[in-house]
C-alpha cells in the first residue's frame, strides 16, 4: 500500500523531516490519498506510515530538501481537508483537526530557527489558500506556545477558540467544522512511544503517566524530564497504554522511559508487555542492549523491522 522506493538525492546538503499527524486510522482510501499526495512531490522521500486504528490517527514521516518538504506538507494538509470530516471523528488521541499537528524538524544543514520561519510560511499558506485555522507552536511561535496549549479543549472547543488562531479564518463556519484546525510548528526530534500494559485499566495507565510525565499532577512534579505522557485504552489491542513523547532524548532516553515505566507498573501490580514505537527511532536509542527487540518487546503488537523503523536505515543516512 505504501511504496517507499524513491531515494534521496545524495548531494542534498539540507534535509528537513516532517511528521504530520492525520485524524484517521480507519479509512484506508483516505490514508492512501494523503500519502500519495505527499509522495508526488519531487525531492521528498516517504519513510514511514504508522496507522493507528484504535487511536484513529495516522503518523506520516517524510524527509527531503526544505522547499520540497514544505510543498509536500501543504499537499498533505490539502488532501486531508478533502477526505477527513472532523464532525464525525472519534478516537483515543487528543486532536483538533484533520491534520492535527504538523512539525518541521531540522535533520541536516538547517537550523531550528530556519525551520520555524518555514513553518510560518507554510502556516500562512494553509490559512490563506485552504481556509484552515492554524495555530503555531514551539519554535514557530513567537511565544514558544506548547502543543497542548494549542490543542486545549480539542476539536470540541474549537468553535470557541478559533478566534485565537495565528492564520486562516477566525470565525466558525461549516468549512471549519469539517476541517478543524491545524497546529504547525518546528521542533527538535522527539520520540513517540506507547508502553502497553497487561491490563485494561485506564486508571492504572493514567496513574503511571501522571507519576512519570514532567508536568506531574496537582502540583507534584513528575519523575522524568522532558516527557509528556497520557494513559488510554486501545480497543484494537484490548490493553491500556502509557503514551509518551520523549521531547529531549539527551535528558530522557527510550531506555530510561521504559525502565521507569516498568518500575511504576510493578508498583501498580501490573507489567509492561510491549513497546510500540510511533514513527521512527534513532539507532542510538536502540544501542546499549544486546537485543533491543527482545529487551523492549518491540514486536509484541506487530513486527518490528529496523529497515522501516530506524531513521538512519529508512532514510539511507
Amino acid at each position: 500500500m505504501f511504496p517507499f522506493d524513491r531515494p534521496l538525492d545524495p548531494s542534498a546538503g539540507r534535509l528537513v523531516e516532517c511528521v504530520p499527524n492525520f485524524s484517521t486510522g480507519r479509512d484506508r482510501p483516505a490514508i492512501a490519498a494523503i500519502t500519495q499526495a505527499i509522495r508526488r512531490v519531487e525531492g521528498v522521500r516517504l519513510l514511514h506510515v504508522d496507522v493507528g486504528e484504535g487511536a484513529n490517527r495516522t503518523v506520516v514521516t517524510f524527509v527531503g530538501e526544505p522547499s520540497a518538504v514544505v510543498e509536500a506538507a501543504y499537499r498533505g494538509v490539502q488532501t486531508a481537508a478533502e477526505v477527513i470530516d472532523m464532525r464525525t471523528h472519534h478516537g483515543a488521541h487528543p486532536r483538533i483537526g484533520a491534520t492535527d499537528v504538523l512539525p518541521l524538524i531540522p535533520l541536516r544543514g538547517i537550523s531550528l530557527a530556519e525551520c520555524g520561519r518555514l513553518a510560518n510560511e507554510l502556516a500562512r499558506r494553509i490559512g490563506d489558500e485552504l481556509s484552515v485555522p492554524v495555530f503555531l507552536y514551539e519554535a514557530a511561535s513567537p511565544t514558544g506556545r506548547r502543543l497542548e496549549q494549542c490543542r486545549r479543549g480539542e476539536y470540541e472547543a474549537l468553535a470557541e477558540r478559533v478566534s485565537e488562531a495565528d492564520y486562516g479564518p477566525l470565525v466558525w463556519s461549516e468549512h471549519v467544522a469539517r476541517t478543524g484546525a491545524t497546529v504547525v510548528g518546528a521542533r527538535p526530534f522527539l520520540l513517540a512511544v506507547n508502553f502497553t500494559l497487561n491490563t485494561r485499566s485506564v486508571d492504572v495507565a493514567q496513574a503511571i503517566a501522571r507519576r512519570l510525565r514532567t508536568s506531574g499532577y496537582r502540583g507534584v512534579p513528575g519523575q522524568l524530564p522532558a516527557v509528556k505522557a497520557i494513559g488510554w485504552y486501545i480497543e484494537e489491542y484490548r490493553r491500556a497504554q502509557v503514551s509518551m513523547n520523549l521531547c529531549d532524548l539527551s535528558r530522557t532516553s527510550l531506555r530510561a522511559a521504559y525502565e521507569a515505566t516498568c518500575q511504576a507498573a510493578r508498583e501498580q501490580g501490573v507489567a509492561v508487555s510491549g513497546t510500540e514505537i510511533i514513527g521512527l527511532v534513532p539507532q542510538s536509542q536502540l544501542d546499549g542492549v544486546d537485543d533491543p527487540v527482545s529487551y523492549y518487546r518491540l514486536d509484541e503488537l506487530r513486527p518490528f523491522n529496523p529497515r522501516e523503523k530506524v531513521i538512519e536505515l529508512a532514510a539511507g543516512l
